[in-house]
């Protein structure tokens, strides 16, 4: 399915509920995986694995329902989807927890933003979820979020067998983003790549007094910058993945490269938080009645190679500034979020 504004189009799709990419100005900033429409997948391998790249919504992020596979059924099972040219809504034919889950795709003429909207209905418990961006970064690129009070990586690794792959952060480590501990000396997470071959996750928890919580991709070489937005109140997380030939099993055979997952959340459970330090907003989605999560993705021209240093709304429009000095207004809507 694909749908259109002035600025902007976006290709999704419903059988796995995958937008498959989107493009502004000539940018198209999401990744595919290498094996995508080319190989057929072993036999116990997630559906979502087979069309991987894109954005996807994940619940339970990082975890199973039931039988469900990784991530939960949003992105590994079919959408009853409807479109109109500007606007895709789709409902989960599977339940959440038992909610009924919908999407909604919306674009806006000269917004150069996907917004996003997904909302449970019904249900019970509280579910961790994410929405999981896939960037594409063929010659690397800068990262900058909102302030965060720390970064910090699971208790395993995601690939600890050396047999199978590397992961080359400490696992379970705190730190900064610039000197994060590793395996082999302190790196530099806010650069990507940061090390050869690597599979790796680590989490920012927001610092508390912002609203407005985002993520910035400088994608270095390509002339635009990727930019993750949403509320921290729902969202308190930032999550990162760096997947940089670091599997060597299939599908992935060491060449999955190039690949930055930005996976803007509420999922406490991947961290083992003690109970004086809670998260700035809920660790969770609790489910009961209608509740929702709203994300913006999207990019725009960004001359030169400087990351951002800031990222601001007001009115009708966003504001980023970079570390060279240069600025960039476009449209946003700021209500979507909330804010």
């Amino acid at each position: 399915m694909r749908i259109a504004a002035s600025g902007i189009s976006l290709r999704f799709d419903p059988s796995l509920g995958i937008i498959d990419g989107f493009e502004t100005g000539g940018a198209a900033p999401l990744h595919t995986a290498p094996w995508v429409g080319r190989e057929a997948m072993p036999d116990d391998a997630a559906p979502h694995l087979a069309r991987l790249g894109g954005d996807f919504f994940c619940a339970p992020f990082g975890g199973h329902e039931g039988t469900s596979p990784a991530h939960g059924w949003p992105p590994n099972s079919p959408w009853h989807a409807e479109a109109t040219a500007t606007m895709i809504t789709a409902t989960l034919e599977k339940r959440v927890f038992g909610a009924r889950l919908s999407k909604e795709l919306t674009l806006r003429d000269g917004h150069p933003f996907v917004y996003q909207r997904h909302v449970f209905r019904g249900g019970s418990g509280c579910v961790p979820v994410a929405n999981h961006a896939n960037v594409s970064l063929p010659a690397g690129g800068l990262i900058r979020t909102s302030p965060k009070r720390w970064w910090g990586t699971p208790t395993q690794a995601l690939e600890p067998d050396p047999a199978c792959g590397r992961s080359a952060l400490q696992y379970p480590a705190r730190g900064m983003a610039e000197a994060f501990p590793g395996r082999d000396g302190p790196c530099d997470i806010s650069r990507f790549p940061w090390a050869p071959a690597h599979e790796d996750f680590v989490v920012g928890i927001e610092a508390a007094g912002h609203g407005l919580g985002w993520t910035a991709v400088t994608r270095l070489g390509q002339g635009d910058v990727f930019l993750s937005l949403r509320n921290t109140a729902v969202l308190p997380m930032t999550m990162l993945w760096h997947s940089h030939g670091g599997r060597d099993y299939a599908p992935w055979s060491g060449r999955h490269r190039n690949c930055l997952g930005v996976e803007e959340g509420a999922a406490a459970v991947m961290l083992d938080l003690s109970a004086d330090e809670p998260l700035p907003a809920p660790g969770c989605l609790a489910l009961g009645g209608q509740v929702e999560v709203r994300h913006v993705i999207g990019t725009m021209p960004w001359p030169g190679e400087a990351a951002v240093e800031t990222v601001t709304c007001s009115d009708d429009t966003l504001t980023v500034r970079g570390a060279d000095g240069h600025v960039a207004v476009v449209g946003f809507d700021v209500g979507f979020l909330g804010l």
